[in-house]
């Protein structure tokens, strides 16, 4: 660089000025904002020479993570393969699943029982033990570099735990430190916070206060031993951005902004989505541009669609690389128990009237629960559903209580004063695998296994980059073990985060096995969207009528090829299709088909049309 100017200084010189303006205007702070620019450059001279070589290929390729090649897995370490180093002994089985992105769910130190799965961090710069070491997931993350595969990990911006430095220290009165969190003396503010501000776990952690041993009272909306941050000190931001940056430079491609709508607390709002968490993002955004610009950020922004998509920013002004698609997974599950697509057709025609630039991580299953926050307005109008009836509904249909469903999951958070709950299970046994092996029926067993398979075609006929949850390859069950386990049994959530089963996978390669089936159906899938230009993320995507309220009909043009997909949702057979002419044949088996007007579907089941 010319006058001794290095990267870093170039990158950051195009983007200074904004940085600044953003910094100044949450912080009036020149001393903190001065601070905030050496760490930077700090953090930048600490990124290792190979870390800096894939920083300038990316950014040479500013695109390289928006290839329909990509396909992502979730898993927990120990759940998975013990610890980090199983996981690395692990990563042929990860690319025989054909993974490139691997979320490790997290696993920094956490005090055990009060942890939240990991989420209650006490060291962001410490792995916890049992799981290895820094240096042992830095070594983790230079063989997946080797092995082509990009590594997400969580970095929990809202909280931190009880036992966290920061907060001991402000728990025992250090000057500097109460300051970090949100203190108060009397319950009169956070009287006055309560009365606008929703409960997140109204029924397992009521309201967003706890009261401390010494009388003391702090934010907590999430659970008790997780002390909100206040963002309104630029030291919290300064010394969190300096964490993130830390675990960059051990190699993690994709940084995870847990709860992100939240991070930002004012008297008198909802404290979700403020003006200044959007710019917090953005300078967050500039921050990896300059010091590690092969690093991705994702937003997991659980609200609904009109309020997830401003985390992408604007294109002069972007925040995230990546958000979850929340809504469309909910409404998926919430259209298999229907057996109507009406609801999903209207969520995929906003999905697709979106910039192409938006990118969305797509998925079936998570650690988490699957929460109905459905379009109930919308719902209301045209079927006159209500919205507890209609929660109801799904959690009877999807814990098997409904006459006909073999779908098996449990409640979370349930609240009958409400009417309302969450849902837990395994993709597999809320397609009605569990049942169905159980019982030893073998044609439920196939029926599982297709409307499985369909499942995911969907995931991968969405834009964006599919992610699978570990275990769903090869048809993992429900872990009932989590009942007699004292640290788990309160949380219904470890239904689906039990041990990973390798005995199912010793069956995957089996074709007379539901695992096979299941394994070598996702292996054919993700080789058709890896080949096929339909699937491209610039590709037009258009949601079409299919003749039934059943069947969901997307269509795909990249150029002078066109791909129409079709899913029924219904355990029926039935015939349904698009106003096409000209002959056309479908991926999977095979087939072709002179007219898709009108084509026969199976219970449960998809096809992917490309025109000859």
């Amino acid at each position: 660089m010319k006058c001794g100017k290095t990267v870093f200084d170039v990158r950051l010189a195009s983007r200074f000025e904004e940085l600044k303006g953003l910094y100044m205007e949450l912080y009036h702070d020149e001393q903190s904002f001065d601070y905030f620019v050496g760490m930077l450059r700090k953090c930048w001279g600490e990124r290792k020479k190979p870390l800096r070589d894939q920083d300038a290929r990316r950014e040479a390729d500013p695109h390289w993570y928006r290839r329909r090649e990509l396909l992502g897995m979730m898993l927990y370490v120990d759940a998975f393969a013990g610890n980090l180093e199983g996981v690395k002994n692990k990563l042929k089985y990860i690319k025989e699943c054909g993974v490139n992105y691997l979320h490790l769910m997290p696993l920094l130190q956490s005090p055990k029982g009060r942890s939240d799965g990991g989420y209650a961090v006490s060291d962001f710069r410490a792995v916890q033990p049992e799981l290895g070491s820094m240096s042992g997931l830095e070594d983790l993350a230079n063989a997946c570099r080797r092995a082509g595969i990009s590594l997400c990990l969580d970095f929990v911006m809202n909280h931190t735990s009880e036992d966290h430095e920061w907060a001991q220290k402000a728990r025992a009165g250090e000057p500097g430190y109460r300051e970090r969190y949100f203190f108060y003396d009397s319950w009169e503010i956070p009287r006055e916070f309560e009365k606008t501000v929703p409960q997140v776990f109204p029924t397992t952690a009521p309201g967003s206060f706890t009261q401390l041993e010494n009388g003391q009272i702090v934010m907590t909306n999430f659970y008790p031993y997780q002390w909100d941050l206040n963002y309104g000190n630029p030291m919290v931001f300064n010394d969190m951005t300096e964490n993130l940056l830390f675990l960059a430079n051990r190699g993690i491609d994709v940084i995870r902004l847990d709860a992100i709508p939240y991070i930002w607390k004012e008297l008198g709002t909802d404290c979700r989505n403020l003006p200044q968490v959007h710019r917090l993002a953005r300078m967050l955004r500039i921050v990896c541009e300059a010091a590690c610009p092969s690093v991705l950020l994702l937003g997991e922004v659980v609200m609904e669609p009109a309020k997830v998509a401003p985390y992408f920013g604007t294109p002069d002004k972007p925040e995230c690389h990546m958000l979850y698609n929340v809504t469309t997974m909910a409404t998926t599950w919430h259209t298999l128990a229907t057996g109507d697509a009406s609801l999903l057709k209207r969520q995929m025609e906003a999905v697709c009237a979106l910039p192409k630039d938006f990118l969305f991580l797509n998925y079936l299953r998570c650690h988490d629960d699957i929460g109905w926050g459905l379009d109930y307005p919308w719902l209301g109008r045209t079927f006159g559903t209500g919205e507890v009836a209609h929660k109801r509904y799904l959690n009877n249909w999807f814990t098997g209580q409904w006459p006909g469903s073999d779908s098996r999951g449990e409640l979370y958070n349930d609240d009958p004063r409400l009417g309302d709950a969450r849902l837990c299970g395994t993709t597999a046994s809320l397609c009605g695998l569990e049942a169905a092996e159980y019982e030893g029926d073998s044609f439920k067993l196939e029926r599982a296994v297709a409307c499985d398979l369909t499942l995911h075609a969907w995931m991968f006929s969405q834009s964006g980059i599919p992610v699978i949850y570990s275990g769903d390859e090869v048809g993992r069950l429900n872990d009932y073990t989590y009942h007699s386990d004292p640290d788990k049994q309160a949380d219904s959530r470890y239904i689906h985060r039990g041990a990973f089963q390798w005995g199912l996978a010793e069956y995957r390669n089996d074709p007379d096995a539901y695992q096979g089936k299941l394994f070598q159906g996702l292996r054919r899938m993700e080789g058709i969207r890896a080949g096929e230009p339909c699937f491209n993320p610039d590709a037009e995507v258009r949601v079409e009528d299919s003749g039934d309220s059943r069947v969901l009909a997307l269509s795909r043009r990249s150029g002078d090829r066109e791909l129409v997909c079709l899913f029924n949702f219904s355990p029926s057979f039935l015939r349904a299709g698009v106003d096409r002419e000209g002959s056309y044949t479908e991926l999977m088996y095979g087939t072709k088909y002179e007219d898709i007007r009108s084509i026969e579907l199976w219970p449960n089941g998809f096809a992917w049309l490309l025109k000859d």
